[in-house]
C-alpha cells in the first residue's frame, strides 16, 4: 500500500508544471547577483521566436533577464562587467540551466535597458 501511495504522489507531483520553481529560483538568484542592488533586478520575460518555423527541430523559446542601472547609463566597461557577472551567475547554477533546458529554453539574454540584449547562452 505504501508503494502505491508513493507512486501516486510521485505521479501527481510530476504533473505539476516546473515553471513556479523555475521562477522562484531565477528570481532569487538574479536578485542576489549585485551587492546593494546596483543594478537592480527587474524580472524576466519568456519570449517565443516567431522567425523560426513551428516545425523546425530547434527550440523557439528564450529568456530575457532584465536589470536597470540606477539613474545614469553604464559606460561600456561597467556594462560588459555586469553582463559577465549575470551570465556567470547563471552558468554556475547547473540545476537552473538544466531546468531551463528541460523547459525548452535554448538561450538566455541579459538586458539593462529597452534597447539592447546580450546573449549569455
Amino acid at each position: 500500500m505504501h508503494r502505491v501511495l508513493s507512486l501516486f504522489t510521485f505521479f501527481l507531483l510530476s504533473m505539476l508544471p516546473p515553471h513556479p520553481a523555475l521562477a522562484e529560483n531565477l528570481d532569487v538568484l538574479m536578485s542576489n547577483v549585485f551587492i546593494n542592488g546596483q543594478p537592480t533586478y527587474i524580472g524576466y520575460e519568456s519570449v517565443e521566436r516567431e522567425d523560426i518555423p513551428v516545425s523546425a527541430p530547434v527550440d523557439r523559446k528564450y529568456l530575457i533577464v532584465d536589470f536597470r542601472f540606477p539613474s545614469t547609463p553604464a559606460d561600456d566597461e561597467q556594462l560588459q562587467a555586469s553582463v559577465h557577472k549575470v551570465c556567470m551567475a547563471l552558468l554556475k547554477n547547473r540545476d537552473l540551466i538544466r531546468t531551463l533546458s528541460d523547459s525548452g529554453y535554448d538561450m538566455v539574454s541579459v538586458a539593462f535597458d529597452r534597447r539592447s540584449q546580450f546573449d549569455c547562452l
